[in-house]
């Protein structure tokens, strides 16, 4: 089974085991994550959300933060002896997916029976 999720603006295909890296969340190393925006969840059958599946969640497990590699920004105006150098390192949240789980929506026939047996009541 596996589902894309979306964080940070971004888009990512995952499954149960996957190990991520997302961008910087508010979260402590050690904690549970759960991500809300599930777009599509796939399997024996796909179920694409309008924008996001109803009901669906993935759970994630807290690895830690870090940096990634270096990034160098050069900018260079010819004839102006203009140059001007600078870094840049993105902050990431590393995640570990642990469970993806989708809960089935009731039939509509079935919710149909049930409000007209209660309003008969």
């Amino acid at each position: 089974m596996y589902a894309i999720i979306a964080t940070g603006g971004k888009q990512y295909k995952v499954s149960e085991g996957d190990v991520i890296k997302v961008e910087k969340l508010k979260a402590e190393a050690g904690s549970k994550y759960n991500f809300e925006q599930v777009l599509a969840v796939g399997g024996d059958t796909l179920t694409v959300g309008t924008p996001t599946v109803a009901g669906a969640t993935v759970t994630a497990s807290v690895i830690g933060d870090g940096k990634g590699r270096k990034v160098i920004v050069y900018k260079y105006k010819r004839k102006s002896g203009y140059h001007k150098k600078n870094g840049h390192r993105q902050q990431y949240t590393e995640v570990k997916i642990e469970k993806i789980s989708v809960k089935k929506p009731r039939a509509k026939k079935a919710a149909a029976n049930e409000a007209q047996t209660e309003a008969a009541e």
